[in-house]
């Protein structure tokens, strides 16, 4: 009977334990991401309030992020980040490099503001799953990096209509589930890479110094 007594008190006590465990990692889990969306806000003016009016962090419900203007949670009640959609809200700013804290994020589209600076370098760690990246209409520059042969998952990559120079990054063509591809009006120059399958001439249109298929062969 004590013997039956002792395993009951001792697998309640690893229920215990594992229940503790379990709830610490999504405590983590989930301050990582309010984090990461503090960061966002903070590094970002905000003119038209869209992102003042709506992120209020005064709030200790579980979820409260995933109400946020823009934010989608893997769950409408855990705050763990799915995807962050900003576009048109004339933000301005550099790459807010704090997002690299909603570890799970796998779409962001920050198209149509008025962001500036280079992409990071290290933009595969930033983003590590991310499916769907849209950085258009904006004012970027510098190179496109090629880190971004490393986002292994991405489907949809939008940078066009931005300030990038340089080449298109021959990496960039060994991203095998890559089926949306989009650089053009940017100031690009040099080869197209050889993507495949292909992209139609509108991806890579108005950047003067691109060549190569779909566009006119390289001299």
């Amino acid at each position: 009977m004590i013997m039956v007594l002792h395993k009951l008190v001792f697998a309640a006590l690893v229920s215990v334990f594992l229940w503790l465990l379990l709830g610490c990692s999504l405590s983590y889990a989930s301050l990582d991401d309010i984090d990461c969306l503090k960061s966002i806000k903070d590094s970002l003016e905000d003119p038209f309030n869209y992102l003042n009016s709506s992120w209020n962090f005064n709030n200790n419900t579980e979820g409260f992020i995933c109400r946020f203007t823009g934010v989608e949670c893997w769950h409408p009640d855990e705050s763990k980040v799915l995807n962050i959609r900003l576009s048109q809200m004339e933000l301005k700013g550099e790459f807010p490099s704090g997002i690299i804290k909603c570890s799970s994020l796998t779409g962001l589209d920050l198209s149509g503001n008025k962001l500036y600076g280079s992409i990071p370098s290290n933009i595969s760690k930033l983003l590590p799953f991310v499916t769907s990246l849209d950085l258009s209409s904006n004012n970027f520059s510098g190179d496109i990096p090629t880190s971004l042969a490393n986002c292994s998952y991405l489907n949809i990559l939008k940078l066009d209509h931005n300030k990038l120079t340089g080449q298109i990054p021959a990496e960039l063509s060994l991203l095998s589930r890559l089926k949306t591809f989009s650089v053009a009006n940017n100031l690009l120059t040099g080869p197209i890479p050889n993507f495949q399958p292909s992209f139609s001439a509108d991806s890579f249109a108005n950047n003067p110094g691109l060549c190569g298929k779909p566009l006119d062969p390289c001299q």
